[in-house]
């Protein structure tokens, strides 16, 4: 249970910050470089390297070294991870809201 939430307090980190969120969005589309992932950010490349740094600890992109270059991919297990953990919010929420939908029709007639 400790590294399951180690690592999705991790993903969360991640995810915290708009440009890794861009990021992970165009690794939606393919993989990429790191020269292409920077290209929409104003930011030198190494300060990419450490966003792809925190994205990488947390397990939600790989690189691989191809001659000069380094591709990069999405890794979604994470994601659906974090997903898991916050449809169980959504469910209580669903109920809360069916709660105040059958007061709201009661409280009418």
């Amino acid at each position: 249970m400790v590294n399951y939430n180690r690592r999705l307090d991790a993903t969360f980190a991640a995810l915290a910050d708009p440009t890794r969120r861009a990021i992970l969005m165009a690794l939606m589309r393919g993989q990429s470089t790191v020269s292409e992932l920077a290209r929409p950010h104003r930011m030198s490349l190494p300060a990419v390297m450490k966003h792809l740094g925190v994205l990488q600890r947390a397990g939600l992109v790989s690189q691989k070294k191809i001659g000069r270059s380094r591709r990069c991919r999405l890794v979604a297990r994470p994601l659906k991870n974090a997903e898991a953990w916050i449809s169980q919010y959504r469910a209580f929420w669903e109920k809360q809201f069916d709660s105040l939908d059958r007061y709201l029709t009661e409280s009418d007639k």
